[in-house]
């Protein structure tokens, strides 16, 4: 049986604008110019202008742009009524200067021309002397099937199947292998290994053989580790290695010595520079401390020079013009309607930047009153336990956007250049009841493994007990977490010889 009710019931909906506003927010600064390009290209009411140039006022009334044709005297009104507040609108500088914008040097770096690390490989193929077409195919799709670290993940059948389907060659699993020997060979050693055990021996033969009597002992030695007992060794059973070996401490330290000169990663060994390995950072914030007071500003490259383009005005001034005393026609109706929301658009997108400078500097200026122990010292100690909610009370944001103000952006300090996530920690309690925070706690733990017997490495019941000690009522499961997150392994695995 079908019924109809009503009901009446209240809900939040984000509108394409306000998705938008977020999506800037949350990009840092070294992309914003992308952004800014992008908008420029696809609005030309949008344009760049210069320090004198003057910039629309942006805080006038704007029209959603969805106009109807339903009641024509109505619609002219409103189009009438727009033209004419845009036009008498005073022209305002937009560009936030002065205190809160600070120009950063720009700095252009050379571009080397330089080929990647495959086309590297692919040279080397050339000169193996291969003359076998087949085998020439299939040296080529290995090659192109060794991944970004230079291993060969990908199995025979699958390159059987790609050999077959791009090349039209049919080649077997023991021509792969033959094949593959051969691509082994090349320069940097250890790369087309499928395993990490592989990798290192295909290096440590290359080094016995270009330096056949430089510690020839522990290099043979070494070999046979990695051959025989790579399990024995990953898991750091240096006794049992000793007893299996017949070897002393001293040999079974050299030996290892020269297993860990070796490169778990083979194709980082390439010489040629990677034009994606240069990762340069671009501040959001700069601290300054001027005999002990802090001054906080924005980089330049968050107020872009924007304003709206002079031929749109003047459009729109010929139209109203134009239709003195007459009635305009449609597609004069549809032609000042198109400037209409080219120009809205242009306007919002200003105000949306100028929104995420406002921002972007309420959000930091409130960081750094909060931290400002931290930024006039540069002691991580004096960090204070600060969470996402402490900042959203402070500035009245909403806690998801201190969370996209705090994503991927860096503060230039006199210290460094830091992450802004960096300075939110959670908050214990230690024995006297102070609060301190979690950052303080690791890098306290950071130096007690660092100070620690590494032929005895402390269990984390024994560092708990340690930092328990100090003061901090910690767990056991806490020193194993915040250990995980210093990316220190387990104390088995910290044990040297």
């Amino acid at each position: 049986m079908l019924k109809q009710n009503l009901s009446q019931k209240m809900m939040q909906k984000l509108s394409p604008q306000q998705i938008q506003l977020m999506k800037l927010l949350q990009i840092p600064t070294a992309t914003l110019d992308q952004r800014v390009k992008e908008e420029l290209e696809s609005n030309p009411a949008l344009e760049e202008g210069n320090e004198a140039a003057d910039v629309y006022d942006i805080d006038g009334n704007e029209e959603s742009g969805e106009d109807d044709y339903d009641d024509p005297k109505a619609e002219d009104f409103e189009l009438d009524d727009y033209i004419t507040e845009y036009i008498e609108d005073d022209p305002i500088s937009y560009k936030i200067k002065s205190e809160s914008i600070q120009d950063v040097e720009e700095k252009s770096m050379p571009i080397a021309v330089h080929s990647s690390f495959h086309e590297y490989l692919e040279r080397q193929v050339g000169m193996l002397g291969i003359e076998d077409e087949k085998e020439l195919k299939i040296a080529e799709q290995i090659v192109g099937s060794i991944d970004a670290d230079g291993y060969l993940r990908r199995e025979p059948l699958a390159i059987i199947d790609d050999l077959l389907f791009t090349s039209n060659v049919d080649a077997t699993e023991e021509e792969i292998d033959t094949v593959l020997i051969k691509v082994q060979g090349l320069d940097p050693a250890g790369v087309g290994a499928r395993t990490l055990q592989e990798c290192l021996i295909l290096q440590m033969k290359d080094k016995t053989l270009k330096e056949p009597e430089n510690h020839k002992k522990a290099k043979s030695v070494a070999l046979k580790i990695l051959e025989n007992h790579f399990d024995q060794f990953t898991k750091k059973h240096y006794q049992k290695l000793q007893k299996n070996l017949f070897l002393s401490e001293s040999e079974l330290k050299e030996a290892i010595e020269e297993i860990l000169k070796l490169n778990p990663k083979p194709a980082s060994g390439f010489s040629a520079p990677n034009s994606t390995s240069n990762q340069y950072i671009v501040p959001d914030f700069i601290i300054t401390n001027r005999d002990g007071e802090l001054e906080l500003s924005l980089n330049s490259k968050n107020a872009p020079d924007l304003r709206i383009n002079d031929h749109y005005l003047e459009m729109l001034k010929s139209y109203k013009d134009s239709t003195k005393g007459r009635r305009a026609e449609k597609k004069e109706k549809e032609a000042v309607m198109f400037i209409k929301q080219k120009i809205d658009s242009a306007k919002w997108f200003i105000d949306a930047i100028k929104q995420r400078q406002e921002t972007l500097f309420n959000t930091m200026y409130s960081i750094m009153q909060f931290q400002y122990d931290y930024f006039t010292t540069g002691d991580e100690r004096r960090l204070k336990p600060m969470i996402l909610k402490d900042i959203s009370e402070v500035t009245g944001l909403d806690i998801s956007t201190i969370s996209r103000v705090a994503n991927s952006k860096f503060v230039q300090t006199e210290f460094g250049t830091k992450r802004l996530k960096d300075f939110f920690s959670e908050s214990i309690t230690t024995q006297d009841g102070k609060e301190v925070s979690t950052l303080e706690v690791k890098n306290i733990l950071k130096d007690i493994i660092e100070a620690e017997n590494k032929r005895k490495p402390e269990s984390d019941e024994k560092l708990k007990e340690m930092l328990q000690d100090k003061g901090y009522n910690i767990a056991r499961r806490t020193v194993a977490k915040y250990r995980e997150q210093l990316n220190i392994p387990v104390a088995r695995l910290r044990k040297e010889l």
